[in-house]
């Protein structure tokens, strides 16, 4: 019988809040998803280990997804943690948001991402949001299509977020000016959020200034 390793997930749902690895590394946010148990029968009884399925991100487009095995619960998470970092990609944004409907799959698990306007927040369940949140993406719609399965939902999100591409990819791609593939809108959106970043950085050089000269 092969059918026990599902049973364990929602032991893990009041770690979701918990933003482990403040030891480490603080620029990371951490997301445990899910923590299993998984038992072994050897020759004097039953062996146990745990599986945890952990996301990280530096919430400004780095994410990766890590699953790690061992015989307590911290010791999986920190292997998830160090695998998950090994498993960084970028993930193309405009303002908080994707550039442009997508949807991923793995195994049974379908996961469907549209862009949405600032304010709208992230619309979605838990294991897609814990994806969205290390990656910095603030304003989106999603939809989980077919498995409920905690780890196709997070490995079918990781595969939606990999398939966008910014404008200029897409338009080089296919041999089309830059107008033709991203709408104005979009365009004066992407503008208007880098020099909202830029102003940002501006102000905390300046507030780090202030701060020096306090000192």
């Amino acid at each position: 019988g092969g059918g026990g390793g599902g049973g364990g997930g929602r032991r893990a749902r009041n770690n979701d809040r918990r933003d482990r690895g403040r030891g480490n590394d603080d620029k990371y946010i951490e997301r445990v998803v899910t923590i299993n148990r998984v038992s072994k029968v050897v020759k004097g009884g039953r062996r146990f280990t745990f599986t945890a399925l952990v996301v990280v991100g530096d919430g400004e487009g780095t994410v990766g997804v890590g699953y790690g095995k061992a015989k307590e619960v911290p010791a999986a998470i920190a292997k998830a943690v160090e695998i998950a970092k090994k498993n960084f990609f970028h993930v193309p944004m405009i303002r908080r948001t994707i550039p442009h409907l997508v949807q991923g799959e793995d195994s049974a698990g379908v996961v469907l991402l549209r862009p949405a306007s600032p304010g709208t927040g992230v619309i979605a369940g838990g294991p897609v949001r814990a994806v969205l949140d290390c990656a910095g993406v603030h304003d989106i719609l999603s939809k989980s299509l077919g498995s409920s399965n905690a780890i196709n939902i997070v490995h079918a999100t990781v595969d939606a977020l990999k398939q966008l591409e910014q404008p200029e990819a897409v338009a080089a791609r296919r041999g089309l000016p830059l107008e033709d593939v991203a709408p104005q809108s979009m365009l004066r959106a992407r503008a208007e959020g880098e020099a909202d970043k830029r102003a940002q950085a501006e102000k905390q050089e300046a507030e780090k200034a202030a701060e020096g000269v306090g000192a």
